[in-house]
């Protein structure tokens, strides 16, 4: 890992001092964290949640490219790889590895998000820890998209698009079928600070094991809302979802989870409110994953919690949670957890 960063460090100067219409910035992101939980095995640990490297700038003014590293876990691997056209405002088109154009939250910095965790909209049904099966790909995949913004009034763009052809298979592997997934969305600013947006996806998620074929369906639907005046944050976003998935996670089998069936959904409502402006904010979640569409296996977390700026490089969160997980054998429903985060970017 410290041959792979000086690599792309002493990369970054030699390209920045020899080739004048490329500019290349070098960042990243480090987040460790203390959790306890006490479901019926609980636990209490110390860990990296994040560690990434990125290198980012432009080609000639009017390309823009972003490669993002994990550097945590064994092998390091890409994330994000991407080049996208930025002539026009209205019509931008980007190809490469990059975030899906599904929901508010998904493009968010860990860091800025505000919780331990993304909600459930996006970590079951946004393509992070899918409830498809798919590998864990932190809501990317490989594909191309176009997007932009029309309308502009007061600095803003009254209307932003996006959509993408992409292979539904997550980051770092090739399509299995020959299909292709298409997802995209828009939202409306009708004031500054307001966007209300709506996304859909359409695709198959495949695998093959032993020579032999499946897949299953991925068509959701999403609606957002957030309003972020000043340092206040206001969120909310409902997914729904039809389509059977996998009954082993990340490989190792064909067989469909029909105890799943072909339903679910997820919401959340959020609110970071500052205590003092710029520093010190106190949070609330209410977030909810359906895995089967029926209350009887729902998740329910009450999180709340704090978080305070050093600057806008270090931030320290603190977030407890009450959570109700019908999923769990009888008796072990009801749980806490604390968890504790510091991150940093650089």
């Amino acid at each position: 890992m410290k041959r792979l960063s000086t690599i792309l460090l002493l990369l970054a100067f030699s390209c920045s001092a020899i080739c004048q219409p490329f500019t290349m910035n070098v960042g990243g992101t480090l987040i460790t964290r203390y959790n306890y939980t006490s479901d019926a095995y609980p636990s209490n640990t110390f860990n990296i949640r994040m560690a990434r490297l990125s290198l980012s700038g432009r080609v000639m003014d009017e390309f823009a490219y972003n490669v993002l590293l994990q550097m945590e876990g064994t092998p390091a691997k890409a994330l994000e790889a991407s080049v996208e056209w930025q002539r026009f405002s209205g019509f931008r088109i980007k190809l490469g590895q990059f975030k899906i154009p599904f929901t508010f939250e998904s493009p968010i910095s860990a860091i800025d998000q505000g919780f331990y965790q993304r909600g459930m909209t996006s970590y079951k049904l946004g393509g992070y820890n899918d409830r498809v099966g798919q590998q864990s790909s932190t809501g990317r995949d490989i594909g191309l998209m176009f997007q932009g913004d029309l309308f502009e009034m007061d600095g803003r763009g009254l209307l932003h698009y996006m959509v993408g052809i992409f292979n539904g298979q997550g980051i770092n592997v090739p399509d299995v079928n020959g299909g292709k997934d298409i997802v995209g969305g828009f939202w409306l600013s009708p004031v500054a600070h307001m966007r209300i947006g709506a996304f859909g996806w359409k695709g198959v998620y495949g695998r093959v094991y032993e020579g032999a074929y499946a897949q299953v369906d991925r068509i959701r639907y999403a609606l957002s809302f957030d309003y972020t005046p000043g340092d206040w944050t206001i969120r909310s976003e409902y997914v729904h979802n039809h389509g059977m998935a996998f009954k082993n996670p990340y490989g190792g089998n064909l067989d469909i989870d029909t105890v799943l069936g072909d339903k679910a959904d997820a919401w959340y409502a959020l609110m970071i409110a500052p205590l003092k402006p710029g520093k010190l904010h106190a949070k609330l979640r209410y977030d909810v994953y359906r895995d089967n569409g029926a209350w009887d296996r729902a998740y329910n977390a009450y999180d709340f919690g704090f978080d305070y700026c050093f600057s806008r490089n270090l931030k320290f969160s603190a977030v407890g949670s009450l959570v109700n997980d019908r999923r769990l054998s009888a008796g072990s429903h009801n749980y806490f957890m604390f968890d504790f985060q510091m991150g940093l970017r650089f």
